[in-house]
């Protein structure tokens, strides 16, 4: 063919990315685009933190196809409307874009396709967005898993596809007009947190290369130990597609010690195709339990800013505001607490982390608010996380309360995590436990037990 658009969605690279690949070997001259969804910056999804994450992938995406000589074209609107526009200008015959898993995602797609056949343009959907694409492992019976240790066992050996190689030249027309990256400020009313990853393929791929260099070997035993911090933080790269996920599995799977950390791909995999295949539930629960949420306003927005009396509650939802960023660990324990000890909807966590965290994943999101709200994919859906417990498991010295929680810095060690029991050593800016864990850990057995 003569000419082929790439449509950029959460796929922001170069190296693996199948639809690039595809459309550079079957098309004289490609047409990469990136369209800023207005439905999408008017909407929760538009958060500062990810939007100037977004626009810095964005700019080094542009670079990355200009040292190949082509060009990052921007375009704003609606992005069915702005991409057949372009087709128009270009005269293209084709466009190729990764297939997504959210409500929509599944929705622009089909409304892609609908006008690409009015058209009389090919549509090409490319895996990549995940390790194995959504409907490649099923059960038996040809349904999707709900369960995640049988999805493993299958996702382990299910064939995968070649990894792709960047395309070393691409031949893009001169016309139409580029379009220029806007502003942060342009499109959100708020600051980024300052403490946040940078965006882009480089420092996605720097971060890939240090992590399995360095920090693979020592993640099964350190990944759950706060202080520690030693998770990949991958995470927002993966959600935007600035580094492959089958390329980190291939990789991290050469490794004698890369299982652990395979295994976790493999989740992201499966809230993927849970999504792809009930969409609903990112915000409808998977499994009613017949839940009468709370409505303490004090207390949920006490959960928000980190001031619930319980330290290493407080500690990630700080780490959230600061960074944009929690470990996943916190996000365990501070799910826990808002679902379990203050018996909020699980929503509204959700709607929360939405709003801070810079990998927002629509999928892992919602997979692991329901899984800890025991409304998902959980087979112990009433487990309560005490966090006390918790926190001298994974911070016995203190470490990361003391890191994120400044008014506890001078209190030593392991008495950091004690909210019963500090007495004169707590300091006076540093609020009472919300609840009685024990007391709210019974109150929401019983209310599942009825």
């Amino acid at each position: 063919m003569k000419t082929a658009i790439v449509l950029f969605n959460r796929d922001l690279r170069v190296h693996d990315h199948p639809a690039l690949a595809a459309a550079a070997r079957e098309a004289e001259s490609v047409v990469p685009v990136f369209v800023f969804d207005e439905a999408i910056l008017g909407s929760a999804f538009a958060r500062p933190n990810r939007v100037a994450f977004l626009l810095e992938a964005l700019s080094d995406l542009d670079a990355a196809l200009a040292q190949r000589g082509s060009r990052l074209l921007t375009r704003r609107g609606d992005v069915v409307r702005e991409t057949f526009r372009l087709a128009e200008e270009t005269g293209a015959e084709a466009i190729f874009t990764s297939a997504d898993v959210s409500a929509y995602a599944q929705a622009r797609e089909r409304r892609i396709a609908a006008a690409a056949h009015g058209a009389r343009v090919e549509l090409r959907l490319c895996p990549g967005v995940t390790v194995v694409a959504p409907g490649d492992v099923v059960t038996s019976e040809g349904s999707r898993f709900s369960v995640f240790t049988p999805y493993f066992r299958q996702w382990s050996h299910a064939p995968r596809r070649a990894l792709e190689q960047a395309p070393q030249r691409l031949r893009t027309p001169t016309t139409p007009a580029k379009g220029a990256l806007p502003t942060l400020s342009a499109l959100v009313s708020r600051d980024a947190a300052p403490g946040r990853a940078r965006g882009g393929e480089p420092a996605a791929r720097r971060r890939m290369t240090s992590w399995l260099r360095s920090g693979l070997a020592h993640y099964e035993e350190l990944h759950d130990n706060l202080a520690a911090d030693r998770t990949s933080r991958l995470s927002p790269y993966l959600h935007f597609g600035c580094v492959s996920p089958l390329e980190l599995a291939e990789r991290a799977a050469k490794a004698a010690v890369g299982a652990a950390f395979v295994r976790q791909l493999c989740w992201r995999d499966f809230y993927a195709q849970l999504l792809d295949a009930r969409p609903e539930t990112s915000t409808e629960d998977m499994r009613s339990r017949g839940d009468r949420w709370s409505v303490d306003g004090q207390q949920l927005e006490a959960w928000k800013r980190g001031l619930t009396g319980y330290p290493v509650v407080d500690a990630g939802m700080r780490q959230l505001l600061h960074e944009g960023y929690m470990h996943n660990r916190a996000r365990l324990i501070t799910a826990s607490f808002l679902t379990k000890d203050l018996y909020v909807d699980w929503r509204e966590g959700a709607r929360h982390y939405y709003d801070h965290l810079t990998d927002g994943d629509v999928a892992n999101n919602a997979g692991n608010w329901q899984w800890v709200a025991g409304t998902g994919a959980d087979t112990r859906p009433n487990r309560v996380f005490n966090p006390t417990r918790q926190a001298r498991r994974f911070d016995p010295e203190g470490e990361y309360v003391r890191r994120y929680v400044p008014e506890l810095a001078e209190v030593e060690g392991g008495v950091v995590h004690e909210p019963w029991s500090l007495g004169l050593l707590r300091p006076s800016d540093y609020p009472d436990p919300v609840v009685d864990h024990a007391a709210a850990a019974a109150a929401f057995k019983a209310r599942r037990s009825r």
